[in-house]
């Protein structure tokens, strides 16, 4: 759907979709695609022209990759990306120290990515992109939104051509300086991670070999890293640390150059190219809401972590993976608008806790001039969960204490026919897992059921019973008792 196709100028008000996303990031993106495999009509806007440029958020976890498998894109980012490289360091011209920068943790039948996935920003986004298309949604560029206001029924976005847009929803994914956050007022508490700027830049280099992440160190405190940008002949992601009172470093490509020639042993010569730079001073902050009526944050415009463990482009994808199915379950099958206050409730501790860690990871490593610290298998997200959470159902008693609970992520497993229960999760649907169990005869038009013999691979995983998987990966509910299948589901229909 087309911007053209719905709005209209001046103080006309044009019907553009049930759902809004302001913002063509990873987390809009995601959410785009998300609403339009269940059929619910969404507009993304995007004040710029383009997709990002940059590879800021490079960094995939496992349990990303999880959300993109869902979502039909894996595999082109696993053919477009690579293993984080070994760490090296580097001192007067010559390595002396190697080290493995990211815990690696192999695949099981459980959890079969194992490992943080590098990807350029700018490469998610073009595959994002294209799945959405293929979908049939579309990004409108050059739609910048300047003011939202809401009433009973619905959400107007006034964009700064004058043109107004009317939605059911609206959702806020235009980064950390978010203009719908500021529109609406929502305030961001939170605490400068480091007071020192960090100059990142994609380059083109030639001199250093792409098997190695290279590490150097000053004896000022500065450090300087560069990234072999997986899935890319001869890309590097430059990033150094500004210190001694350098209020604001220089971005442009001799700016650049410079900073390569004095942090590193290269040449302004090797620097072939400068494709993108940005500065910023780390930051740790949190919305005080992520839902303000029709209007709801997501990513960035609710969070801005460190770069520090790759944490925030993550953490925005899994916003949009909860958030969808919740909006689809509202506007395509009759639930009650109060199933969308669950979203703040499951994903702001989420987004607390995430940020400690990455906070303690920054201050720990880049502000100490140390980024040689193993990031271990923490960052990869997958034992975050909802337990006790408010669509969360446990009604089994004696569990032993590693049992897997309702809250928690739903375990991969192969089954007998050679597929994986991902297979079965992958979709817009609720399923209904029976181990060793008879599932419901009747589900409503949103939940499949698939059964499971006691002593495979998914009953090592999940034990016996009936597991209600939502759409996004995770179980609702775990009983014994079929009856409160239906009652549970009930909860999310008309």
């Amino acid at each position: 759907m087309e911007l053209n196709s719905v709005k209209e100028t001046g103080t006309g008000t044009g019907t553009a979709a049930d759902v809004l996303v302001v913002g063509a990031g990873p987390t809009g993106l995601a959410l785009g695609i998300d609403l339009a495999r269940r059929g619910v009509p969404a507009l993304v806007l995007e004040r710029s022209g383009e997709l990002f440029p940059g590879s800021r958020g490079k960094g995939l976890q496992p349990r990303s990759l999880e959300v993109l498998d869902d979502l039909g894109v894996v595999e082109r980012v696993l053919a477009c990306g690579d293993h984080y490289k070994n760490g090296l360091v580097w001192q007067d011209g010559k390595p002396v120290h190697e080290w493995e920068m990211f815990e690696r943790v192999a695949p099981t039948p459980h959890a079969p990515y194992g490992a943080t996935w590098m990807v350029p920003q700018w490469r998610t986004q073009e595959i994002l992109h294209a799945r959405l298309r293929e979908l049939g949604g579309s990004v409108c560029f050059g739609a910048e939104v300047t003011g939202v206001v809401q009433d009973t029924g619905g959400v107007t976005a006034l964009l700064a051509d004058g043109t107004t847009l009317r939605a059911s929803y609206l959702v806020a994914a235009d980064g950390g300086r978010s203009g719908v956050r500021r529109a609406l007022g929502v305030t961001m508490t939170g605490e400068t991670v480091d007071p020192d700027p960090l100059l990142v830049a994609d380059v083109r280099l030639t001199g250093l070999d792409r098997e190695h992440t290279h590490v150097w160190r000053g004896a000022d405190g500065d450090s300087a890293v560069v990234f072999p940008m997986g899935g890319t002949a001869d890309h590097f992601q430059f990033v150094a640390t500004c210190k001694n009172g350098t209020d604001r470093p220089d971005t442009t490509p001799d700016g650049v150059r410079k900073a390569i020639t004095l942090r590193t042993h290269l040449s302004a010569e090797d620097v072939h190219e400068v494709m993108w730079s940005s500065d910023f001073r780390p930051r740790a902050a949190l919305a005080d809401r992520f839902r303000d009526g029709r209007v709801l944050l997501a990513g960035d415009a609710a969070h801005i972590h460190s770069p520090a463990g790759g944490q925030g482009l993550n953490t925005g994808l899994q916003d949009a993976y909860n958030l969808g199915w919740k909006l689809g379950q509202v506007l395509r099958h009759g639930a009650d608008a109060s199933l969308l206050d669950s979203y703040e409730q499951e994903r702001l501790p989420v987004a607390a806790d995430v940020l400690g860690m990455s906070t303690h990871l920054h201050r720990s490593t880049i502000s100490q001039g140390n980024p040689m610290s193993q990031r271990s298998s923490v960052v990869h997200q997958l034992g975050v969960g909802y337990r006790g959470g408010p669509l969360t159902a446990e009604t089994r008693d004696g569990l032993a204490d590693a049992a897997l609970r309702a809250g928690d992520r739903a375990p991969d497993a192969p089954l007998a026919d050679g597929g994986r229960l991902f297979d079965v999760f992958r979709g817009p649907h609720f399923t209904v897992l029976a181990i060793g169990a008879e599932p419901p005869a009747a589900l409503p038009e949103f939940a499949r059921a698939h059964r499971e013999e006691s002593g495979g691979a998914a009953h090592q995983a999940y034990g016996d019973g009936l597991f209600v998987v939502r759409p996004d990966g995770y179980v609702g509910l775990a009983t014994d008792d079929p009856r409160q299948v239906g009652a549970y589901l009930a909860r999310f229909r008309g």
